[in-house]
């Protein structure tokens, strides 16, 4: 990814800046980011009159330090301003003072314009292009919602709903009563009817959400589910239901200061002030709309703005490239460790091979066939670091890159599969499997015995073995590679060191027959 882009999303809570490598094929990595805390418009209620003095000071500093950072990255920067400076009476002399001393052209977006780019990011950050999904981006001053499907929005909607604004209407000198709770809500539910009134009748398959309230939300119901290090967790594709929302807006509800809010396990001190409207918002579209869970998309308007940015670059709509995120962003996380392409590709048809006629032995579902195919590709990344240990670098890389379309459970299978692909058998002794669930743990220890026998069938890195033949017996299972002439000896003696995971973890020995290929 020897090309840059790099876009700063101006909003009302606060400014954020991501800066991108990208290939000729429109994938793209993020290499740099930063976030201020502005708070455009604070002291207005209701519509956002005038931003003060002080903020665009504080905003123009922020960009001059932004635009510094995105050129010493030689990255062309787009600069985009949502709720707070489209309604703002001022917003031209900003735009000018931007102008002036960043050299930066502010682009002022529309809600539908924002609706649509954040739908953009979210498909690819989220496995939901063939599927009707209903999204939702929470920010300071606006939500967004968008109903979409395959790239094509069929209803979005931009409601002056955010969690500065409802703050500022509601909760002045952050004071919190039964009353101004009430008050907000009836306002929300006021504002939100005719999202309401459309969406009633309509279905969608999964509701997925963005930005600052969402994503803090999710933090602290993991950190009160104490799932581990909540502070190391994935968040993306990350889920949470209404009633662990409902659950933690109570609790929330009941600390009435910013000092209280600012100990809650799992928030941002600085979002203390505002997230008791956040939630409060957040609760009451959920409940309104009826959705039971939501799924968290760490990415949206500023990875929608790249994605943007790169259909202009390539004259051509990238929406329909992203149906198949989660495999684009294997083989990006591959291509960036110069892998041995042929052979991890050859291993991962082999142990597809193997699995699909296994079928009745491992009873996995088929998500658990992507897992292979996706720890497959990746076993030998760690190569590029070293090869004595590169099943465990390989693990490290896996577990702490961010493959988009994966929740983190799913990534933590995928990198322990990758992991035990060699060596060591999978061990409660070893931290990172025993802290799975112990389902993930029986699909760990199934993959990884099948990609074992797949990797030794190809230890010459030669693919002599094209196709794989398995017949289960009573007491033992038949493995059958296809072979043209001379039987390949390494393979044989490789296929005997490392078939002892999958013998004690499916109870049937295992037999290598080889047969003459067609």
């Amino acid at each position: 990814m020897n090309k840059t882009l790099a876009a700063v999303d101006i909003g009302t809570n606060s400014f954020h800046l991501i800066v991108t490598g990208y290939d000729t094929k429109g994938n793209f990595e993020i290499i740099d980011k930063e976030k201020e805390v502005i708070r455009l418009g604070e002291g207005c209620t209701g519509d956002i009159k005038n931003i003060s003095d002080s903020e665009m000071e504080r905003g123009v500093n922020t960009l001059h330090k932004f635009k510094g950072i995105a050129d010493s990255h030689n990255a062309p920067l787009r600069a985009v301003a949502t709720s707070a400076v489209r309604e703002a009476l001022n917003k031209n002399e900003f735009i000018k003072k931007v102008k002036r001393e960043t050299n930066l052209d502010v682009e002022v977006i529309s809600g539908d314009e924002e609706a649509r780019l954040i739908y953009l990011g979210i498909l690819k950050s989220v496995p939901i292009y063939n599927k009707s999904a209903l999204c939702i981006d929470i920010g300071g001053g606006s939500t967004e919602f968008v109903l979409g499907k395959k790239g094509k929005i069929n209803y979005s909607m931009s409601l002056k709903l955010g969690a500065v604004r409802l703050t500022q209407m509601f909760f002045p000198g952050n004071k919190i009563t039964k009353e101004s709770i009430e008050a907000c809500r009836n306002w929300i539910e006021g504002v939100l009817f005719p999202v309401y009134r459309h969406l009633k009748n309509k279905t969608f398959e999964l509701a997925v959400g963005s930005s600052g309230t969402i994503m803090a939300a999710g933090v602290m119901i993991a950190a009160r589910k104490n799932e581990g290090d909540y502070k190391s967790i994935h968040f993306n594709n990350f889920v949470f239901t209404i009633d662990e929302l409902k659950k933690l807006e109570a609790d929330l509800l009941k600390k009435t200061t910013v000092k209280e809010r600012k100990s809650i396990e799992g928030l941002e001190p600085r979002r203390a002030d505002i997230i008791p409207a956040g939630i409060i918002l957040l609760s009451t579209i959920m409940s309104r709309l009826n959705i039971k869970e939501l799924t968290i998309s760490e990415y949206a308007l500023r990875e929608g703005i790249i994605l943007d940015s790169l259909s202009k670059i390539k004259k051509e709509d990238i929406a329909h490239n992203l149906s198949d995120i989660r495999y684009e962003s294997i083989h990006q996380l591959a291509d960036s460790c110069k892998y041995d392409k042929a052979h991890c590709m050859h291993v991962a048809n082999l142990s597809l091979q193997i699995f699909d006629q296994l079928n009745e032995i491992h009873k996995l579902n088929v998500d658990t066939r992507e897992y292979l195919e996706a720890a497959a590709i990746l076993h030998d990344i760690g190569f590029h670091i070293s090869h004595a240990q590169h099943h465990k670098h390989g693990y490290y890389i896996i577990s702490n890159s961010q493959l988009m379309g994966f929740n983190e459970n799913e990534i933590k299978i995928i990198a322990n599969v990758a992991r035990y692909h060699r060596k060591s058998h999978p061990k409660n002794t070893h931290k990172e499997f025993e802290s799975l669930p112990e389902e993930s743990k029986n699909i760990v220890q199934k993959l990884s015995g099948i990609l074992r026998i797949a990797d030794s069938l190809d230890r010459t890195h030669s693919n002599k073995i094209k196709k794989v033949n398995v017949e289960v017996n009573e007491k033992s299972i038949s493995v059958m590679p296809e072979v043209k002439t001379n039987l390949p000896e390494i393979e044989l003696w490789n296929f005997e060191r490392r078939k002892g995971l999958f013998e004690e973890v499916f109870g049937k020995q295992l037999v290598l027959e080889f047969q003459e290929a067609v």
